[in-house]
């Protein structure tokens, strides 16, 4: 017994319950409806989701579905240039393994970018950043780590994450949402796992702390 008291903690082995199963579930069943999975793939994570005991042994089922979007060849996105004409330099995913990934200024966006943390942090900045569709999707997950999507006043944001002992939606705005009918669409999806993803509105970086009023 006092072997087993003095081992270090270990978040991972924790228990899971049948209402963690069930998330992991749903995330299968919607994975196999998107055209991610077969049947048969299906029918064998599910098998191993009823079957785990630990979140250690939740983590890998849905792995290769959360962080991972569809793949964009390179050249398949346009390249858009900053003002001073110099291309902008785009990123197909955001990783951060017990450490820190940060995306600011002016980069390019594509129509899918991943983002996973594993007891790290990712920090999306798309303030500045160059979309390259007017509909973008980000799989955002976090295992034991944080993902932080920063996004403009003008910027619709969809959220539909799966948080299991973790936090996964709309962070509080430091400006209020100017969405229109021609604004730019954000759909962020993925797994908090003992983590936090969180979108957030921010006003434009250099913006003066005494225009920001008190919203």
């Amino acid at each position: 017994m006092g072997e087993i008291e003095n081992r270090p903690h270990d978040p991972s082995q924790m228990r899971v319950s049948d209402a963690d199963r069930q998330r992991v579930a749903d995330v299968l069943r919607d994975a196999a409806g998107d055209g991610r999975l077969d049947l048969d793939e299906l029918e064998e994570r599910l098998e191993l989701t009823w079957q785990a005991k630990t979140y250690g042994e939740l983590v890998p089922i849905t792995l290769d579905l959360q962080a991972t979007g569809p793949v964009t060849p390179p050249a398949a996105a346009p390249v858009r240039r900053t003002p001073a004409g110099v291309p902008a330099v785009g990123h197909n995913s955001s990783t951060a393994i017990m450490g820190d990934c940060k995306r600011r200024g002016v980069w390019q966006v594509p129509e899918h970018h991943s983002a996973f943390s594993l007891m790290g942090s990712v920090t999306l900045d798309l303030r500045e950043a160059i979309l390259t569709s007017h509909d973008t999707q980000i799989n955002a997950s976090a295992i034991m780590g944080d993902v932080q999507i920063i996004v403009p006043a003008h910027m619709h944001v969809v959220i539909d994450g799966t948080p299991i002992m973790g936090d996964y939606g709309q962070g509080k705005d430091k400006v209020p949402a100017e969405v229109g009918p021609d604004s730019p669409t954000l759909r962020v999806r993925g797994l908090a796992l003992m983590g936090s993803v969180q979108v957030r509105r921010l006003p434009a970086p250099g913006t003066p702390k005494k225009y920001l009023g008190t919203y």
